[in-house]
């Protein structure tokens, strides 16, 4: 059997099974897990992203899902990958998905606010679950369910695919002392965390990426988010602000998402559906570690930068946010019945967690910190 073959063959029999199993897939689809002998028509798809084009580990992710999609089909399905702008507007991917103008596109959930307020629980809550606990509600919990049957009336099916880990609190051109300092700052930060702010004083500013620099630097905001130490160092921002601070509250393990075209994926035969997800699973490990790694080469960058302090936000503080946060999801939950019933999954299975990692894996980082660090 040539390579190509074998690679789809046993991608197929083996996340076939996986997915039987976790309910990822209908019981009443083709299970044809082996494609056809021979060679196939070549089916080509475009995937359209929210990210620049090449945009480090989720611009790269894109192309590397594309290249393995193509080798384990022995290039059957074959992926144009398209930056923000270059096919589709950032902001315009959910759209081009649902109608059929591109077949797959990369983003986060909470991009979609606007169209459906449900969407931000499968990107990040603050104060919310890490990347790990959100993989154990996505695929063992239930939460994929819910997250299919949000998108359905869109025609889009949804696969998560990476996670950012928690993220940095951001850089602050003045040092935040007290919740008195939240009053009047204006910050670029999008999502729950945007309206948390506000609702704490500051003002939220939505601006692409290719524009924060600029803002910052001008003064047109005091303050920005962005991802970690690997992105941001690359944006510089340690030359304009000199206070960098932890920990990223507003997404503690933000989830992104490939959306699919439910006609063009359920045209597929069933050995090709199987590659797609396989290729979506290595992808959605691939980009944690990725994002964990570089973060922790790069804050050793910024670390031995002079100028730049890195800081933990007051208690008081982030108790504060805390609170805010809560009253944020309370008129969330009243507003709109989908997000409501996701609120209720979601904090169900963060609890159930929650305990769990507090006797296991909180107490073993504490615990090593204590021993390496000094820390208490």
């Amino acid at each position: 059997m040539d390579r190509s073959r074998f690679l789809r063959t046993t991608a197929a029999l083996t996340l076939g099974t996986a997915c039987s199993l976790s309910g990822c897939r209908p019981e009443h689809e083709d299970r044809t897990d082996t494609p056809p002998p021979g060679p196939q028509e070549t089916i080509k798809w475009k995937l359209v992203t929210t990210w620049p084009p090449g945009f480090p580990v989720l611009g790269e992710g894109c192309s590397l899902l594309a290249g393995w999609i193509r080798e384990m089909s022995g290039g059957t399905l074959d992926i144009r990958v398209y930056g923000a702008g270059e096919l589709i507007p950032a902001m315009e991917v959910f759209d081009a998905v649902s109608t059929g103008t591109a077949q797959m596109a990369s983003s986060a959930a909470y991009y979609w606010a606007g169209k459906i307020p449900a969407a931000q629980f499968f990107g990040s809550v603050p104060f919310g679950m890490n990347a790990q606990q959100m993989n154990s509600w996505l695929m063992a919990g239930g939460g994929m369910a819910l997250w299919e049957h949000l998108y359905a009336p869109h025609g889009i099916i949804p696969f998560p695919c990476g996670n950012t880990g928690i993220q940095m609190g951001g850089w602050f051109r003045k040092e935040i002392r007290s919740i008195q300092d939240l009053a009047g700052l204006k910050m670029r930060i999008p999502g729950l965390g945007g309206k948390v702010l506000e609702r704490a004083g500051g003002t939220a500013v939505l601006s692409a990426g290719s524009e924060i620099y600029t803002n910052l630097e001008r003064g047109v905001i005091d303050a920005t988010e962005w991802i970690g130490p690997y992105h941001d160092v690359r944006m510089g921002f340690g030359d304009i602000a000199r206070y960098y601070y932890f920990p990223g509250w507003h997404e503690p393990g933000s989830t992104l998402e490939l959306m699919v075209n439910k006609d063009a994926f359920e045209a597929l035969p069933g050995w090709l559906k199987e590659v797609v997800r396989t290729a979506a699973l290595r992808l959605h490990n691939w980009v944690l570690a990725e994002f964990d790694t570089q973060n922790a080469r790069y804050l050793k960058q910024i670390t031995s930068q002079p100028g730049i302090e890195i800081r933990r936000f007051p208690g008081e503080v982030l108790r504060f946010l805390q609170t805010k946060t809560r009253e944020v999801l309370n008129d969330l939950v009243a507003s709109d019945p989908a997000s409501k019933e996701i609120h209720d999954a979601y904090f169900e299975h963060f609890n159930l967690v929650r305990d769990w990692f507090r006797i296991s894996e909180w107490e073993n980082y504490r615990l090593s910190f204590a021993e390496e660090t000094g820390f208490q």
